[in-house]
């Protein structure tokens, strides 16, 4: 089995000149390896299902799609009842024409050891579990685990977590339990996470102009109409004030009136007022007796 993932490898190779986004081989296992006798069911998740997306393999005997001489093909789905050794190789979806999808690797084992690994691969950051199991015994038995043929780890139960992979973590892994005997290899890829451009939730504070609290200057019509009531409600007084100085002037010289129509102003005396007047009113009386 060991030349399995070498055979996945060099295929995997040839797949990338031809891949879409199209369609996408979803598994119903979580494991890339099986033991023999297990069954397995895999689909071709389709955006357009009119490509006709069928699932073919290749293995060490040929390359042909489900239904031909292996599997139950229904549509794009394809179900293998019971799995034998020969079943191990790549699989993928592939359209009328020709349009591949992505693959995966799948080893079926007849020994008494397998490593349950991620059949699709890991994306970076994540956490990995791994566990090595028996076909006969309980699966909790001790096991050490090897990353390209090193010891990586020793673990009582059979159970091991890689926290936070990295591309670093790519490798060809298996598993070995004292007394039972060791598993096949498996490749575990690390895929970078996609980069999102971070949205911005901050809501922008509008730009405000400060209020003046000063009173707007008097526009030119305010002004005209300020002056117009100003001189209608001094009009009637200057008016007035003019009829009187010009009365005034017509008694001192006689002219324009009769004298016996012209009347003599009464005296402060007979006014009765006080002597002691207001100094500009009466500054005004003797100016127009003279």
């Amino acid at each position: 089995m060991e030349d399995t993932w070498i055979l996945w490898l060099l295929f995997q190779t040839s797949l990338l000149c031809c891949t879409t986004n199209q369609a996408r081989l979803m598994p119903t296992f979580n494991s890339s390896q099986m033991f023999e006798g297990d069954s397995m069911s895999l689909r071709c998740e389709e955006d357009d299902s009119s490509g006709g997306w069928t699932v073919r393999r290749k293995t060490r005997i040929q390359q042909s799609q489900c239904g031909h001489g292996w599997g139950i093909s229904a549509g794009s789905s394809c179900k293998i009842g019971f799995v034998f050794p020969w079943d191990s190789g790549v699989y993928w979806c592939e359209s009328r024409e020709g349009q591949t999808s992505n693959s995966i690797n799948l080893t079926v084992s007849d020994g008494p050891v397998i490593l349950q690994s991620p059949v699709l691969p890991v994306m970076e950051g994540d956490d990995v579990s791994l566990s090595c199991r028996t076909k006969t015994a309980a699966s909790n038995l001790p096991a050490a685990f090897y990353k390209d043929g090193s010891l990586l780890s020793a673990q009582p139960t059979g159970h091991m977590t890689i926290q936070h992979v990295s591309s670093s973590d790519e490798g060809l892994y298996k598993c070995d339990i004292r007394g039972h005997g060791e598993s096949p290899p498996s490749w575990i890829s690390v895929t970078g996470r996609p980069t999102t451009v971070p949205t911005s939730t901050t809501t922008p504070t509008p730009t405000t102009t400060p209020i003046s609290t000063a009173s707007p200057p008097p526009q030119p019509s305010s002004l005209v109409f300020s002056l117009v009531c100003h001189l209608v409600v001094l009009c009637p007084y200057l008016c007035s004030t003019f009829l009187m100085v010009s009365l005034y002037r017509h008694r001192s010289t006689g002219k324009g009136l009769p004298v016996s129509t012209v009347m003599t102003p009464p005296t402060l005396t007979e006014q009765g007022l006080d002597e002691e007047c207001d100094d500009i009113i009466c500054a005004v009386t003797k100016e127009h007796q003279f």
